[in-house]
């Protein structure tokens, strides 16, 4: 990923050749670092892994010390501070914290890409580079970051064995289960089924689609709030091994408030009978919807998630007709 702001930054064919080393230097220290990042918060839950990106950090640490043996011999022990964002154009690496949500799969692409941009960077710095010692040096360099996939590849086979691959996957889908699908299907069947009383209630009641649609809106974002902050609130997650209690909030009051909307937003059709079909179709597809994602994520038999929550779903839309047509 190459910045696009340059304003105050060195262009890279500016650079002399105790830069582009400096540069070097500054950047393999900020790999290595990343992998160890990587390693050190994939260790409880994927030890496998952990050990292939500590193998890649201890390239990297070679490379650094070739580096600056090549800087030492060339300039003297003076390495200048030239560092990614003091270059314009040069690659920046994402933050980790911004990966690291992204899964295990995407945390391993990262990696290859790292590898990637620090080929690119040492066939750039030959061009620009005429020491015959320091030319044969970034070619080597060059040679071995396009040769890293290989390495990734031998330490997957060393520590990344099939059953290893296997549980770290299953582990990760577990991860992804308790973090968002619970939380969200707690949400959606919450926001689905108990918006449905107050809403059909008030329809039937008024016959007036903007009141009710209001209600409706009402509900599904108080609704959506309050399940968001109960959520967050009640598991920080650190034993339970659930996740990020904001992220497991933002999902669960997400949910809730689009379960509420989805049969809330055909209210907004002036025609009450139109309105109102719309809605119950919605109903339909909703607690069905529910039924497919707890047959799908937790493994509950389709017939029976479907008995249930139909069931429970009808109850309440019944309820919610009589009240209001009472």
């Amino acid at each position: 990923m190459f910045s696009r702001f340059t304003v105050g930054r060195r262009h890279f064919s500016d650079l002399s050749e105790k830069e582009i080393l400096a540069l070097a230097i500054s950047s393999e220290e900020d790999d290595a670092q990343i992998y160890r990042t990587y390693a050190e918060r994939l260790h409880a839950d994927f030890p496998d892994t952990t050990a292939i990106f500590e193998g890649m950090a201890a390239e990297e640490d070679v490379h650094r010390k070739r580096l600056i043996e090549r800087f030492k011999a060339r300039f003297g022990d003076t390495i200048p501070l030239v560092r990614r964002e003091h270059v314009a154009g040069y690659y920046a690496r994402r933050p980790v914290w911004l990966v690291e949500n992204l899964g295990i799969d995407r945390i391993r692409q990262e990696v290859s890409n790292m590898e990637i941009d620090a080929h690119n960077f040492y066939l750039a710095a030959l061009r620009h580079v005429k020491d015959a010692d320091t030319r044969k040096l970034l070619g080597d360099l060059a040679a071995a970051e396009a040769s890293h996939e290989k390495l990734a590849c031998r330490l997957e086979h060393k520590y990344l064995d099939e059953e290893a691959r296997a549980k770290e996957d299953n582990e990760a889908h577990r991860q992804f289960v308790l973090t968002w699908v619970q939380p969200g299907l707690a949400g959606l069947m919450d926001g689905s089924v108990s918006t449905l009383a107050p809403i059909f209630a008030t329809a039937f009641a008024t016959h007036d689609t903007w009141t009710t649609f209001i209600v409706g809106l009402a509900a599904s974002v108080g609704a959506g709030i309050s399940m968001g902050f109960t959520e967050a609130a009640s598991d920080d997650g650190e034993i339970s091994g659930r996740g990020s209690p904001v992220k497991r909030g933002i999902a669960s009051g997400v949910m809730t408030a689009v379960g509420g909307l989805g049969h809330a937003l055909p209210y907004l059709i002036p025609h009450f009978w139109t309105a109102t079909g719309i809605a119950a179709v919605v109903v339909f597809v909703e607690l069905w919807a529910i039924a497919w994602i707890q047959n799908r994520y937790m493994e509950t038999p389709f017939l029976r998630a479907a008995f249930q929550v139909v069931l429970g779903g009808a109850l309440v839309f019944s309820a919610g007709i009589l009240i209001g047509s009472a």
